[in-house]
Parts: C-alpha cells; structure tokens; sequence
C-alpha cells in the first residue's frame, strides 16, 4: 500500500509538471478528463499525428522511468506494480525485467561503480488500439546510463543503449501497465550470470587512471562515424537512424559486423578489396558476417589478436585497446557479435558502440559476461 501511494505520488508530480490532461494508466482524480481521454484514444486509432504521438511518447517516457527508477533503488515492488503479473505475458516482461535488475546490480559490484542516474527517451512508430482501454506500440528506445566509481564519486560517466520494442498498455484502476513487452535485450546474454570472484578484479579496475588519448585523423574519423549512426542510440540531432547509404542487415540475421566494416572504411584508412567489400546491396562475407569479419581483420594483418578467453583472462589486456580496435565475442564455438571501441572512460575502461542491440560508448563487457562467452581482443592498424 505504501509503494502505491509512492507511485501515485510520483506519477501525479509527472503530470502536473507536464501540464497534460491526456491520462493514460496515470492517476488522476477528475472524473472528466478521464472520459475526455477516452474519446481522444478512439479518435486516434490507427492514426499519426504528431500532437498525439508527442503525449503518448511522454507518457511512455514516464512510464519507464518509473522503471528506471525501479532498478536503481533494487524494488522488485515498484517493479510490479508496473505489469500485468497475472497473466503469462505480463509474468515473463515482469520476471525479464527483475533478472536485469539483478544482473546490473552483479556487474556494478563486479566494475566498482554506482549507477547515478537512467533516463529514457521514446520515439513512437505506431499507435493501434486492439480492445477496450487496450493499445499495442511500437516504437524506439533510448536509454541514458549514467554512473561513477567509487573512488571517482564526482566523475559521472555515461553510455547509452538503444532498443526496439513492441508492448501492449492498458488502464487498470486508472494505472498505465504493461501487459506485454517484446525487444531485444542488450543484456540477454547474462542475465542467467552466475557471480564471478569479483573483489580482486573491482580493485583492480579501481586503481586505475584516466587515459589520455592521442588519435590519429583516421581513428577521430571513425569514431565520429561510428557516434552518428549507431542507430538508435545515438544523439537525437542524428535522427536515430543507421547509413542510409548501407542496407541494413539486421532482417538478414544481424548488422553488428557490416557496422564495423563500415567504421574501418569510412575513417578513410582501410581500403575495400575482393574479400572485404561492399557495394550497392551486396557484401563479401567477411564484411557483414561477425565470424569472417574477425578472421579477415586478423589474417589480413590489417589488425592483430591481443588476447582471448573469459572475462577473467582478458580483461587486464583489454585496457590496452583504443578507438577503431575491436572486441569480438564468442558464443558456442562461433564469434557472434563484434563492437568498436570508440573511447575510454574515466578509468580506462574501454567503451564500444555498435549495432545490434545499438550501442553508444557502453563497457566492452556489459551484457556479454556470462562464463559461457569468450571475448577476442583485437588491435586495428590505424
């Protein structure tokens, strides 16, 4: 009871300072505005407009928010409250949800760090309305992390991860809740992580000093590059959109490898050739696919193999990498993912920014640190 009434005050505070009488699943005392919503919705099924669009994308934002907020004080409760536990759908987003929770709370041990602050930002694509006070959206996400280390309590340092969703909402007892929620998950492949013997890598990672970075045109190049169209997680001024100019082939099984490629050629160093190439829609192997992208970058000798292993055996090695280097990660046998590194945090530690899920300056390790996963440090010739 006390949790709800936290709720119910917060969200309150959100739509007063909004000025909105658009209420969808957030509290509101006057009997009016709720009908006065009700006809709004049903005249805007299936139709986008900006003004409606604009109310939604701020409800959506409040309402992860709240999430947000959820995780950062660790309140599986709050965390309820927000779903449709009840049933299957809204159980499995709800149990989704405290896994990460979890699993963030692992790996900030494990780094040292406190997260300060997350915020959201929500790009709508399609409204529908499907049932009665029930409605599907799509849209596209942005989530800003922020944190600190311990000893760095007054350095923030930030990352971002950009995500597609596609949720069903609906009002219960005048709450917004989410009774289904699809996307692909950033963190998906450690959410079942065991925890690691953490303290001697923590204090290892806490005596370390900034880096100062001294870049070639080439690598400032291809770190500009790689910052303007990480997708969905980049800067709002970028539209959150890929290279137009490049198919996307995330449709196609994943665009993790060709943004990498894209990243070595547009820095204007590598040149394309018969192995490595792309052109009008098509590509050799070895530029989209993550497992020929690693083999050619190492064979080719246009970059080389600094370390491989678990996070255990790499993660000292790691420190030497530098924008335009890369990391590859292996799942079953096979190198599945590859992301860029485009800077440094105020430790050190090398932040990368790739597709799939996109991302923008994240910790090379963050999502990838379940035990099963083994990690290819690879230094590019710039």
């Amino acid at each position: 009871m006390k949790e709800s009434k936290i709720k119910n005050k917060y969200i309150q505070g959100i739509i007063i300072s909004l000025g909105l009488t658009l209420s969808i699943g957030i509290y509101t005392h006057i009997e009016q505005d709720k009908v006065q919503t009700k006809e709004r919705l049903v005249q805007v099924n299936d139709i986008d407009t900006k003004e409606v669009n604009n109310q939604y994308k701020i409800l959506l934002e409040s309402l992860f928010d709240y999430r947000n907020k959820a995780l950062l004080e660790k309140n599986e409760g709050i965390l309820k409250q927000l779903y449709e536990t009840d049933k299957k759908f809204g159980l499995w987003a709800y149990e989704h949800e405290v896994k990460k929770m979890k699993y963030l709370e692992n790996w900030s041990n494990k780094q040292g760090v406190k997260f300060n602050d997350i915020k959201t930002k929500v790009k709508i694509k399609k409204i529908k309305q499907k049932e009665d006070d029930l409605y599907g959206i799509i849209c596209t996400v942005s989530t800003e992390y922020k944190y600190s280390y311990e000893n760095q309590k007054d350095v923030v340092n930030m990352f971002r991860i950009g995500t597609y969703h596609y949720l069903n909402v609906k009002i219960r007892d005048n709450q917004y809740i989410i009774t289904k929620e699809w996307y692909t998950d950033p963190f998906a492949d450690s959410l079942n992580l065991e925890n690691i013997k953490s303290e001697d890598i923590r204090d290892y990672i806490l005596k370390k000093e900034p880096i100062k970075l001294e870049l070639t045109l080439e690598q400032n190049k291809a770190v500009n590059y790689a910052h303007q169209y990480c997708g969905a997680a980049a800067d709002e001024e970028y539209g959150l959109k890929f290279n137009s100019s490049y198919k996307d082939f995330n449709p196609d099984g994943g665009d993790c490898a060709n943004f990498a490629s894209q990243i070595m050629f547009e820095s204007g160093r590598f040149k394309k050739n018969d192995t490595w190439n792309y052109q009008g829609n098509d590509s050799t192997k070895a530029w989209v696919n993550a497992q020929a992208f690693k083999n050619y970058i190492v064979y080719s000798g246009r970059g080389s193999l600094v370390a491989k292993g678990s996070y255990q055996d790499v993660y000292k090695e790691a420190y030497n990498l530098r924008p335009g280097d890369f990391v590859a990660y292996e799942k079953g046998g096979r190198i599945t993912h590859v992301s860029t590194v485009t800077g440094l945090d105020s430790k050190g530690y090398p932040l990368v920014t790739c597709h799939n899920s996109d991302r923008l300056l994240v910790p090379w390790d963050l999502g990838w640190s379940d035990k099963k996963i083994r990690f290819h440090i690879i230094k590019v010739h710039y």
